[in-house]
């Protein structure tokens, strides 16, 4: 164990302990599911810890995309809280695993310098995190253009991604190659600091972070062939050459050609209905994305059991976190537009795991 031992875990685990306390039960997440419509679903979420997060919105405030940003507002918190608590050794990888919102953060920047949107309307999209960031939003903004924007990177962390990048964002004026390149660095990132600690640490960290990372790095081989049609090369130069259980020659094959159930099957013996769920891909990729999320569920609640004393807690319960808000998400979204319980069920995760 790192120098901190059980002493510098003691305080931090019981905290992690009591905010896992307030997430969403399977009941909870039953009646919200049961809600009728949206204003029925805000007024339940008054009910649980997202509260205080949306109480405050005024009547004409209360529309889905208002509500989603409200209640992202308690996701930060919950970084920040244990981010500030957490040991010295383990911190940068928490601050790294945060930073997953602030590439999306600087995606949704550069998606709006090129549909010339004003700094107001962007952001309120952004998600709020918070002192952490590194980002000059407004002013990346302002700048006008994509190559100004990302002169205005230079001496963070994203200059050295962006700037290789540009020479083919100059060519083509596509966001693509900045995006790709924005992802890979933040997960080779990621796994570097997972890497980098020592003993049960390391063996905790790099069983979270590279359950999250293989879902990620499987689900973007498949979009990449299935969706966009990349050439062999350009899908294995866009995704990652490691993992926790998917390895190079599990995305090569992907790439190749290779039957995606078998591969998927191969990595994930678990999944039922594979087959039959890959039959049509393009249809089938989003019901693929659920099971993958719920597998990557399981892993970070079995960190819950046994010895607390070691990074893989934290870690797991704010990916826990996150999954819980994107569950929110889909509800928030499927009661707005009209959709029936039955439509929505199947692309939440926890009911569904709560329920095996």
């Amino acid at each position: 164990m790192a120098q901190s031992g059980v002493s510098g875990y003691a305080a931090l685990s019981a905290r992690v302990r009591a905010m896992h306390s307030y997430m969403l039960s399977a009941q909870d997440m039953a009646r919200l599911s049961d809600a009728p419509d949206f204003p029925s679903l805000v007024s339940l979420l008054k009910q649980t810890a997202y509260g205080p997060y949306v109480a405050n919105l005024k009547e004409d405030e209360i529309t889905p995309r208002r509500v989603a940003i409200q209640i992202k507002g308690r996701l930060a918190d919950v970084y920040n809280s244990v981010i500030h608590m957490a040991p010295g050794h383990i911190r940068p990888l928490l601050i790294q695993l945060y930073r997953y919102f602030e590439v999306d953060n600087l995606k949704a920047v550069l998606r709006a310098i090129v549909s010339q949107s004003d700094w107001e309307h962007v952001k309120d999209v952004l998600f709020p995190i918070g002192s952490l960031s590194v980002l000059p939003a407004q002013a990346m903004v302002e700048s006008g253009s994509v190559g100004s924007a990302v002169e205005l990177l230079n001496g963070t962390v994203y200059e050295e991604p962006l700037s290789f990048a540009m020479k083919r964002y100059s060519q083509e004026q596509n966001l693509f190659p900045l995006e790709v390149a924005l992802d890979l660095y933040y997960w080779r990132r990621l796994w570097k600091e997972a890497k980098q600690l020592q003993g049960q640490d390391r063996e905790q960290a790099t069983r979270v972070v590279g359950s999250l990372m293989d879902m990620n790095n499987l689900t973007w081989a498949v979009r990449y062939r299935v969706y966009y049609h990349l050439s062999e090369e350009e899908l294995i130069n866009y995704t990652l050459p490691f993992g926790y259980h998917v390895r190079d020659e599990d995305v090569r094959a992907v790439a190749a050609g290779a039957d995606i159930a078998s591969v998927v099957s191969h990595v994930y013996p678990d999944i039922p209905e594979i087959n039959s769920m890959l039959e049509a891909p393009q249809s089938g990729l989003p019901r693929l994305e659920v099971q993958l999320k719920r597998q990557l569920m399981k892993q970070c609640m079995a960190a819950f059991a046994g010895n607390p004393f070691h990074a893989g807690l934290p870690l797991a319960f704010l990916v826990l976190s996150n999954l819980e808000i994107q569950d929110l998400v889909v509800l928030i979204e499927g009661k707005s537009s009209g959709f029936s319980e039955d439509e929505i069920r199947p692309f939440l995760l926890k009911e569904a795991v709560a329920k095996a």
